[in-house]
């Protein structure tokens, strides 16, 4: 069912790996639906030039084969060139995909656009959007307990959302002994801190 270039971006993927102090990155996809992707960027503050990119991995051969494609697309472009790369581009690249892994080339594409809106938002040059708990509670489901590879507020670990003049509140019920709470609190940060206009965060944890 896959293309002769599906087998080789499989079992011979590009850019694999992870950048050390990322200048953005994104975590798209739940192991309980079978595919993650983490995406990290290094990109030139002058031109905006996506110099680097690389991808960890977990799922099938088409989700290893359409980010590495994704990924030889970016590099080398403007993060506004990068925006208009489409599924579509990544499935032609790869000489067709079967259509019940269209969604693979769809989550390398999300995950790509989390990373350039992670880096926007850095480095203060993001689209302001409006900030509500609905936005807060968006980003919140893309942080993962990967533990179970299920996103945060589906688990139930976030009991509430408010917002206070740029302050956002979260009700947290996971205990300090989880094993991977200082990763869901590191990226807790790096999901809602550089939403423009959020001042600060501060966490109420429940055992």
């Amino acid at each position: 069912m896959y293309s002769k270039k599906v087998i080789k971006y499989f079992t011979h993927p590009k850019n694999v790996g992870e950048i050390k102090n990322a200048d953005g990155k994104s975590t798209e996809g739940s192991l309980a639906c079978g595919d993650i992707v983490h995406i990290y960027i290094k990109v030139d503050p002058k031109t905006h030039v996506i110099r680097d990119i690389k991808f960890k991995s977990y799922g099938c051969a088409a989700n290893i084969a359409t980010t590495s494609v994704m990924t030889e697309l970016a590099k080398g472009k403007t993060i506004e060139q990068a925006k208009n790369i489409k599924f579509s581009d990544i499935t032609k690249a790869l000489g067709g995909l079967p259509p019940v892994k269209i969604h693979c080339s769809v989550l390398a594409i999300d995950g790509l656009k989390s990373a350039i809106r992670n880096y926007e938002e850095k480095h203060g040059i993001a689209k302001e959007e409006d900030l509500d708990e609905g936005l807060i509670r968006s980003r919140l489901r893309r942080v993962m307990d990967p533990s179970v590879g299920r996103d945060i507020v589906s688990l139930g670990i976030v009991q509430s959302v408010k917002l206070d003049k740029g302050m956002v509140k979260l009700l947290l019920k996971i205990p300090k002994k989880h094993r991977f709470f200082k990763h869901i609190m590191e990226d807790i940060e790096e999901k809602i801190a550089y939403i423009p206009g959020v001042k600060g965060i501060e966490r109420e944890l429940l055992d």
